[in-house]
């Protein structure tokens, strides 16, 4: 069973920056990839980006490309989300997920096998 905690959510004004951070409970070996999504309300949850954590392949949302960049540290077992020039509508909860192995799509939320509880982020105008 893999944990998944998120943490660094905040209020942020339009423009600003963030880090979300995402600890494994486990050695990053028995991941594939992870990910992170996001659900505003009375919306369905949202792939933003992706990230294989041996090799490093990245994939994000056209929304976010250029703004977000994902990455990892193995050592630590942590993986992050660096959001600047933040907009309102990057409003949400925003939650990791982990893939044990490899699949074919990694931006649907039915490809991850592990999500952690979510962090806010509100983003003012």
């Amino acid at each position: 069973q893999v944990q998944l905690v998120e943490s660094g959510g905040g209020l942020v004004q339009a423009g600003g920056s963030l880090i979300l951070s995402c600890a494994t409970s486990e050695r990053t070996s028995s991941i594939y990839g992870m990910a992170w999504f996001r659900q505003a309300p009375g919306k369905e949850r949202g792939f933003v980006a992706f990230i294989t954590l041996y090799g490093g392949s990245t994939n994000y949302d056209n929304s976010v490309k250029g703004r977000f960049t994902i990455s990892r540290d193995n050592a630590k077992n942590m993986v992050y989300l660096q959001m600047n020039s933040l907009k309102p509508e990057d409003t949400a909860v925003y939650y990791c997920a982990a893939q044990t192995n490899y699949r074919s799509v990694n931006s649907r939320p039915y490809a991850y096998d592990y999500w952690g509880q979510g962090t806010q982020v509100t983003v003012s105008s």
